[in-house]
C-alpha cells in the first residue's frame, strides 16, 4: 500500500466544499472519477508512457489535488518493476473537467504472451465519489512488438477453415494446411503476396494496418481471385470464379511479436457483374516460420 501525504487531503476537504456549494446552485453536483473503470493499454517499446483519465462533473476556479493510491491486493503488476506512476498525486487545473494519472511502463519487463494489471484509487471525500462509477479502476497492460514488414516474408504455414470445407477436386488428403511462400509487394505500403495461397496457381495480397498499437488489423482487398470454381465445386455457377475479400462479420488482426495473422475472408462468385452468392465466411491462420523449420516440415511432415 503506497504511502499518502495528509496535506493534499485536508486541502481537497476545505477547497471541494467551497466548490460545491457554488456548483450546486449552477452546474450540478461535483463529482470525480475515473474515466474508465476498467483499461487496457498497449505497451510500445518507443512509447514513454500512457495516461489513465480522470474527469470531473463540474469545473472549480481553482486547481484541485487528489491522491492515487495503488491497491496492491487487486495488482499483479508491481510498481518500481513493471511500471511507475509519474506522481502520487494528480491536479485538475482552475476551468478544467480532466487530468490524467501518467503511467511509465517497462516495455523490456513484458513477456510476449502477458497481460499483467494494477488498481488505482482516488483518494478524497466522500462526497466526491459517485456510487454509479466508484474512484477505482483496474488498468491493465500488454506487449506490443516494432511492426516489421519483413517478419511477414518468407515461408509460411496457412491452415484454413476454406481448405477443410472446400480441399479441391485433387486434395486427395484432405489437408486444409499449406506451406507457402511470401513476398514483399513492392508497388504498396505493408502489404503482402501470399503465392500459391490456398491453391497453386492462385497469389493473394493481405494488407497490415499498424497505426493502431490496441488494434492491430490484416485486409484481404476486394475482389481477389481465390481459385476457380470448377476445380473446387467440380462444377460452373458463375463465371467459374471464386473471389475473396476481408470478411466484415468478424475481426481480422496480426500479431508482430508471434509473426502470424489471422484473417477471415468472405468468398463470393460473380457472374460478370452481378453477384451470384456468398460462399461463406472462412477463418485462416497464417504463420511465419524459419527457413529451418519449412525444412523440417517439408521433410517430416510432407508439406
Amino acid at each position: 500500500m503506497k504511502r499518502i501525504s495528509i496535506l493534499p487531503l485536508i486541502l481537497l476537504v476545505a477547497m471541494s466544499t467551497a466548490c460545491q456549494q457554488d456548483n450546486v446552485r449552477s452546474l450540478g453536483r461535483e463529482y470525480i472519477m475515473f474515466q474508465d473503470t476498467l483499461s487496457l493499454h498497449a505497451v510500445v517499446e518507443d512509447q514513454e508512457s500512457f495516461t489513465v483519465p480522470v474527469t470531473s462533473t463540474v469545473a472549480c476556479d481553482y486547481d484541485r489535488t487528489i491522491a492515487v493510491e495503488i491497491i496492491d491486493s487487486d495488482s499483479d503488476a508491481i510498481e518500481g518493476r513493471d511500471y511507475r506512476l509519474a506522481s502520487n498525486t494528480i491536479v485538475i487545473p482552475a476551468g478544467e473537467l480532466r487530468t490524467d494519472v501518467v503511467v511509465y511502463p517497462d516495455y523490456d519487463r513484458f513477456e510476449i504472451n502477458d497481460t499483467i494489471s494494477f488498481k488505482l484509487k482516488l483518494v478524497m471525500p466522500e462526497q466526491l465519489r459517485m456510487d454509479m462509477y466508484g474512484d477505482e479502476t483496474k488498468v491493465s497492460m500488454f506487449r506490443v512488438c516494432p511492426f516489421d514488414i519483413n517478419s511477414f516474408t518468407g515461408w509460411c504455414v496457412v491452415t484454413s477453415t476454406f481448405l477443410y470445407s472446400y480441399p479441391g477436386l485433387d486434395n486427395t488428403d484432405g489437408s486444409y494446411q499449406r506451406l507457402i511462400k511470401t513476398t514483399l509487394d513492392e508497388t504498396a505500403e505493408n502489404t503482402v503476396i501470399l503465392h500459391d495461397w490456398l491453391f497453386d496457381g492462385y497469389d493473394v495480397k493481405i494488407v497490415f494496418d499498424p497505426s493502431d498499437p490496441l488494434n492491430q488489423t490484416v485486409s484481404l482487398p476486394k475482389d481477389q481471385l481465390i481459385t476457380n470454381e470448377e476445380f473446387v465445386f467440380g462444377q460452373i455457377n458463375g463465371d467459374n470464379r471464386i473471389l475473396g475479400m476481408t470478411s466484415p462479420a468478424y475481426v481480422s488482426y496480426f500479431n508482430s511479436c508471434e509473426s502470424f495473422a489471422a484473417l477471415w475472408m468472405r468468398a463470393y462468385v460473380y457472374n460478370i457483374d452481378t453477384l451470384v452468392g456468398y460462399v461463406g465466411d472462412f477463418y485462416n491462420i497464417m504463420e511465419w516460420v524459419s527457413d529451418e523449420e519449412a525444412d523440417r516440415l517439408q521433410k517430416e511432415e510432407g508439406m
